[in-house]
């Protein structure tokens, strides 16, 4: 009996070696596509490239790890609810932002954009969510909150540090009691599109 229990310790603790080793590849993709180095990538399809392989990595690691027993994805209010908290805070947020001249985004760019928020929520509340909440809910919370905020230092500066933080505290609330990283996407890409359309 212990014999058959070891190796599936063993392909447990490949699985989250190779998960986390992934999401600290994503990240580090993410936090890097401003850099010069990655002038290359900087084009609108190198762009949607990289968000479609973290979004297609991020969910394919959420999945192959399993989940705590209290994680499973809710239904009706659970979801609507923490779906109308975030949009209602984008609102005031973008309310309380004095306004500038309107800007006309290209379709490319939404779609950019959208897709950007998308990946980044697959990544830090989908992988990395999953990958920490072994440890706990809180930590899985907190973990990703500041990933994600780390994340976006190179290219918005530590002085956006707080505005991204708090962000991400949001998304992982919504996370929490949705039980799905889809509620933090939708309101992420909302938050996107108003930010490339200001």
């Amino acid at each position: 009996m212990s014999s058959r229990a070891a190796p599936a310790a063993r392909v447990d603790a490949k699985v989250v070696g190779a998960s986390a080793a992934a999401v600290a590849a994503a990240c580090a993709a993410l936090a890097l596509r401003d850099a010069p180095l990655a002038a290359p990538v900087r084009t609108p399809i190198g762009l949607a490239l990289v968000y479609a392989t973290v979004l297609a990595g991020s969910a394919a690691i959420a999945r192959a790890l399993p989940g705590s027993p209290g994680d499973a994805p809710r239904t009706g209010t659970a979801v609507i609810v923490p779906l109308g908290v975030g949009l209602l805070a984008l609102g005031l947020a973008h309310a309380a932002v004095p306004a500038s001249a309107p800007v006309r985004a290209s379709i490319a760019a939404a779609a950019l954009s959208v897709l950007a928020a998308v990946a980044e929520e697959a990544l830090f509340r989908g992988a990395a969510f999953r990958l920490l909440e072994r440890r706990g809910m809180v930590l899985a919370a907190a973990g990703s909150a500041v990933l994600f905020a780390l994340v976006h230092v190179p290219a918005y500066g530590w002085s956006a540090f707080p505005v991204d933080l708090g962000a991400g505290v949001l998304f992982s609330w919504q996370r929490f009691a949705s039980g799905r990283w889809s509620v933090p996407a939708a309101t992420h890409a909302a938050a996107n599109l108003l930010a490339v359309m200001r």
